[in-house]
């Protein structure tokens, strides 16, 4: 089912007098294909759980539709639009077994969609299947461990064939293995149900892991819809490139000038042609390459071994942070005894943002 937001708005009432309103998401245009798996990924607070409310149902644009196909829903209520919700907490019933949460929805079908009781049966066993929780249906949600619990509430919303399926950081509760092993389940599932799934979530790995494509927010607003590699490559501005990566991108304080990129007084790449100006430079962690001769000078503070790569922490007073982290592989060999590392830079892993608009320089 193909997903369409048409500039979507929400707006909340000020509290309180002479405050303003509150925009919780803003101009939101966007066309979910049909079967794909979208990530909406942003900080707390930028309306990427709001967004998901207003493709259930569960709250009202202030302006803007919503289409799903060629249906306008904008008006409907949830239950007439046929999605289903994993929401972070699971939200099971403790009194009923797994079978009974999962049939629960079935039960409440009407009209020409009602089933039998053996249907009802039948299906509520297919997707138990389908999530690896058949052998589950006689115990109560408080004898399941948290990721069971979590397939419980997937194959709940899954019973019932939805048009949609709605993900609102359905792997917050999980610890770090779980959420790992939990989110390939999720990925196996939509790909063999082919369901339209919009999943909600702060943590941009999870989001790059299992999307088909990412919408970055920030307060409201779309900062950049593509691919989970492409916007990782190329990200439109520099609230994008900080949010996207572990470790965290490097930035610092930089100047165009002659047709060279400087980093205080380092001359680190050319740039034949360039405006000049100053500017911020953001260099990924595994932009750099230890050289002896290199033309980035940084004040080395320690080493952090990672198995197959060592993390170099260093320092530089055109950072913006207090410790610049490179990543390089294991076999490079630093001098933990030299009080400066040299660095030359990939050229592809470093952008270029304007000081005042931070938008992206193409250079």
């Amino acid at each position: 089912m193909k997903v369409v937001l048409e500039h979507v708005t929400k707006t909340f009432p000020a509290r309180g007098k002479g405050n303003p309103d509150v925009v919780a998401v803003n101009d939101f245009c966007f066309e979910i294909p049909d079967g794909e798996l979208i990530g909406l990924l942003g900080p707390s607070g930028c309306g990427k759980s709001t967004t998901l409310n207003l493709i259930c149902g569960l709250q009202k644009p202030s302006g803007g539709r919503i289409l799903f196909g060629e249906d306008d829903v904008t008006a409907l209520p949830p239950e007439s639009r046929g999605v289903g919700l994993v929401f972070q907490n699971y939200a099971l019933y403790p009194h009923l077994t797994v079978l009974q949460n999962i049939l629960f929805p079935l039960e409440n079908l009407k009209g020409k969609d009602k089933l039998t009781r053996e249907e009802m049966k039948k299906r509520a066993y297919e997707i138990a299947s389908l999530v690896q929780i058949e052998g589950l249906m006689d115990r109560r949600p408080s004898e399941l461990s948290g990721g069971q619990q979590q397939r419980v509430a997937i194959a709940r919303a899954l019973v019932k064939m939805p048009r949609v399926l709605l993900l609102d950081e359905p792997l917050s509760n999980l610890d770090a293995r779980l959420r790992l092993q939990t989110r390939e389940e999720i990925r196996r599932i939509q790909k063999q149900t082919g369901i339209t799934t919009v999943f909600v979530t702060h943590d941009q790995e999870e989001a790059m892991s299992i999307s088909d494509r990412i919408v970055v927010m920030k307060d409201g607003v779309v900062q950049q819809i593509d691919r989970p590699q492409a916007v990782y490559d190329d990200p439109c501005n520099l609230f994008v490139a900080r949010f996207l990566g572990t470790p965290p991108i490097n930035v610092f304080w930089g100047e165009i000038k002659g047709g060279m990129l400087y980093i205080g007084e380092d001359a680190v790449l050319p740039l034949a042609g360039a405006k000049d100006r100053p500017v911020y430079v953001a260099i990924r962690p595994e932009g750099f390459v230890p050289q002896q001769d290199g033309p980035l000078h940084c004040r080395l503070k320690g080493l952090e071994v990672m198995g197959r790569d060592i993390s170099i922490l260093s320092e530089n007073g055109a950072a913006m942070a207090p410790i610049i982290r490179s990543i390089v592989s294991a076999d490079a060999a630093i001098s933990t005894a030299s009080e400066t590392v040299s660095f030359a830079l990939k050229p592809h892993k470093v952008f270029l943002f304007d000081r005042e608009s931070e938008e992206r320089i193409r250079v």
